[in-house]
């Protein structure tokens, strides 16, 4: 619970620095396949977050290895190509609007490791 809470936080985040108001500028101004990849680095980003917060959580003791590799196993488990696959579907990764389950586990042990937000640039 406290990965998708850190997660949401992340976008609140995102929000105050303005950056979803520019993703979604941007969404409007491409086609469908374009503007579902600028949410998968939106989504991808907020995952970082959340791990910036694990980071500093841990380093106080508040959360356990434990409740890491629960957090990761989430991550692994809330994947678009996890969830096309767990509802019978192929994987459309043109349809993907949060990101490959690897993608979202890489970037919220990026934040985990790094404690850095300016290592969670899912943009560049």
């Amino acid at each position: 619970r406290a990965y998708a809470i850190a997660h949401e936080v992340g976008h609140h985040i995102q929000h105050t620095l303005g950056l979803l108001e520019k993703v979604r500028q941007r969404q409007q101004q491409v086609d469908q396949a374009e503007a579902n990849q600028l949410q998968v680095r939106v989504e991808l980003q907020a995952d970082c977050l959340a791990g910036v917060w694990g980071h500093y959580t841990a380093k106080r003791n508040l959360i356990t290895r434990s409740d890491l590799e629960a957090a990761m196993a989430t991550a692994a488990q809330i994947g678009d190509d996890y969830l096309q696959k767990q509802s019978g579907r192929r994987v459309v990764t043109e349809a993907f609007t949060h990101g490959s389950s690897k993608q979202r586990m890489e970037w919220f042990a990026q934040g985990l490791k790094t404690g850095d937000i300016g290592s969670c640039d899912t943009f560049q």
